[in-house]
């Protein structure tokens, strides 16, 4: 199939956890969750253009944090879709904090399958993304939805309202093996039942991987500390398996206040806002 013209752009939007339930553990390992995932304004960018070979280059202010090697999950998701005889050129801005709790590595996959599948014009249909790791379908989409399973199972979330958040990340590493190891109970509750006040709402449910987490790397408390200290939060909690945590805000003034007061006592911590579009998607 021909190749797009033009270089093809894709922005791997953060993906944030809202919520994460750990509802149990399968015989192989892997955890069961239910949690509410939403997509902000913000994220690394993929570059795509036609090229005789496949090839990563990467810059950005987190590019130092990663290799162009065959280990890097773009060039797996290159590969994945790759038909005989394609090339591509990939660049890949990195804006977002690696292994951070908020999708990146995965993120970067599926803008690397969206925008291949319109330089190659090749369909995504029944391309096996879960091989790519538990996130990246999810990612593919970048839409709010409720996540199940292992992260198969995706239902559109309705009724989402427009907000804000803050995204606090204090710089550590917190390895989500590690995380997961020191869960005190993989057999948790799901999510309730959404109600008509989103806040109210998800504002009763939980990240049960934020204990395990703290005690791991006690900053992640600070964060969160800091986040429920200033005007307009409504709601602090952390995203996925940390460290980064989020402050979720009504408003643009709230939270671009909270993003200065935040970075401005913190220097060496990366403290971003960007809203959330209601049922905002590709």
């Amino acid at each position: 199939m021909p190749a797009a013209l033009h270089p093809v752009t894709e922005l791997a939007r953060a993906k944030v956890n809202l919520s994460l339930h750990v509802t149990g553990r399968r015989p192989d390992g892997y955890h069961l969750l239910d949690s509410l995932v939403v997509f902000p304004e913000l994220g690394d960018l993929i570059e795509v253009e036609a090229a005789s070979g496949l090839s990563l280059t990467i810059d950005g202010p987190f590019a130092q944090d990663l290799g162009t090697g065959a280990d890097n999950l773009v060039l797996q998701a290159a590969e994945l879709v790759r038909p005989n005889g394609a090339g591509a050129a990939i660049h890949l801005t990195k804006s977002l904090p690696v292994a951070s709790g908020i999708g990146g590595g995965s993120a970067d996959a599926a803008a690397t399958l969206r925008a291949l599948a319109r330089l190659w014009d090749v369909p995504l249909e029944g391309v096996d993304v879960l091989s790519l790791g538990a996130d990246v379908p999810v990612c593919v989409g970048s839409t709010a939805v409720r996540m199940q399973g292992i992260g198969e199972r995706l239902t559109p979330f309705e009724g989402l309202p427009e907000f804000w958040l803050v995204l606090v990340n204090p710089g550590v590493g917190v390895p989500t093996p590690a995380v997961f190891g020191a869960l005190s109970d993989p057999v948790n509750p799901p999510m309730s039942a959404q109600s008509q006040d989103f806040v109210g709402w998800i504002s009763a449910q939980r990240n049960d991987l934020e204990p395990a987490a703290i005690s791991l790397e006690p900053v992640v408390g600070d964060v969160l500390s800091a986040l429920k200290a200033v005007s307009g939060c409504q709601l602090a909690r952390m995203s996925g398996s940390g460290a980064t945590c989020f402050g979720l805000f009504a408003n643009e003034a709230d939270a671009l206040a909270a993003r200065a007061g935040i970075a401005e006592a913190n220097p060496l911590w990366w403290c971003v806002a960007a809203p959330v579009k209601a049922g905002a998607s590709l």
